[in-house]
C-alpha cells in the first residue's frame, strides 16, 4: 500500500487516532486520509472529517476503528466503499478473519491489525493476519505499517496471545510503573518524585534492553551483585517464580478474554 493510498477511517477513538497520528508523523500525506465519526469535532492532523460514509468515493483501504460490538450495525453502511479493489483493515479485538469476510464479502482482502498506542510514536509492535492479499500487496501493506512500528505476520491461531502480549501489554507495564511509584511513596518518597523517578527509570531500562545484545533476564542479573541491594529485591520477584507466575496468569486472562470475544463475534 503506497503512502499516497486513499484510506477511510471509520471511527477515530484512541487506537485509530493513534494510528492516524503515527502515519502522519511518518510522512504519509494528510490528503491520504478521510475520517468518518459522528462524535468527534476534530481529529489528528486536521484531516478530512465526515459525519457519514460517502456514497460515491474510492478508497484503497477502510480501517475499522470502532468497538467490536458495533460491527453488525456499521458493516452494511460500508459495502459501497469496500469493493474488490479495497482492503478492509480491522483493529477490532476478537473479530476473526472469517467474521470480517462474512461482513465484507466483496472486499479485495481483509486484514487484522493489532497495534498498541505507541503507534502514535512509531514504536508499536503490530500483529498482522490477512486473507486475500497477494505477495506484492502483503509487502506493500507491511511497509505501510512500518510507519507505526514493527509489524509481524502472525498465524491467526496465535493472534489472541499476541493481542494479550503486544496489544494489552502496555497497560500491564503502566500498572507495574504505577506500582513502583506507589511502593516508593509507601516507603517515604513524595508522590511526584516517586512517579517521575519510576517513569524515567523505566524509559532508560527499556531503551537499553532494546539496544543490548543481552536478554532482559541477563541484564537484570548484570545489575545485581551477589549479596547486594538489587539482588535482595530480585530475590522477592524470583521466589517461586512469583513474577513469572503473576504475568503468566495476567496474559492467560487477557488471551482467554480475546478468545471469548471471538466466540461472541461468531455467534
Amino acid at each position: 500500500m503506497a503512502d499516497t493510498a486513499k484510506i477511510l477511517l471509520v471511527g477515530c477513538g484512541n487506537m485509530a487516532g493513534a494510528m492516524l497520528e503515527g502515519w502522519l508523523a511518518g510522512g504519509v500525506p494528510r490528503a491520504s486520509f478521510t475520517v468518518v465519526t459522528p462524535t468527534r469535532e476534530s481529529v489528528p492532523g486536521n484531516v478530512e472529517l465526515l459525519r457519514e460514509v460517502p456514497e460515491v468515493r474510492h478508497f484503497d483501504a477502510v480501517l475499522l476503528g470502532f468497538k467490536p460490538h458495533m460491527l453488525a450495525a456499521i458493516a452494511p453502511t460500508l459495502q459501497g466503499v469496500a469493493g474488490e479493489s479495497t482492503v478492509v483493515l480491522s483493529v477490532l479485538a476478537g473479530v476473526e478473519l472469517d467474521v470480517l469476510r462474512r461482513h465484507f464479502p466483496a472486499a479485495g482482502a481483509v486484514v487484522r491489525v493489532m497495534p498498541n498506542l505507541a503507534c502514535a510514536l512509531g514504536k508499536s509492535p503490530m500483529a498482522l493476519a490477512e486473507e486475500g492479499l497477494d505477495e506484492e500487496a502483503r509487502e506493500a501493506l507491511f511497509a505501510f505499517m512500518q510507519h507505526l512500528g514493527t509489524p509481524a505476520w502472525v498465524g491467526e491461531d496465535r493472534f489472541d496471545l499476541v493481542t494479550a502480549l503486544a496489544g494489552s501489554g502496555p497497560a500491564f507495564v503502566y500498572r507495574f510503573i504505577d506500582a513502583l511509584g506507589a511502593a516508593a511513596v509507601r516507603l517515604g518518597l513524595p508522590e511526584d518524585q516517586a512517579r517521575e523517578l519510576a517513569i524515567a527509570m523505566t524509559e532508560g531500562a527499556t531503551a537499553l534492553a532494546a539496544q543490548s545484545e543481552h536478554s532482559p533476564g541477563r541484564l537484570a542479573d548484570m545489575v545485581a551483585s551477589p549479596g547486594g541491594v538489587t539482588r535482595a529485591g530480585l530475590d522477592v520477584l524470583d521466589d517461586a517464580e512469583a513474577m513469572t507466575q503473576l504475568v503468566t496468569k495476567t496474559l492467560r486472562a487477557a488471551r482467554d478474554r480475546s478468545v471469548e470475544m471471538a466466540r461472541e463475534a461468531r455467534d
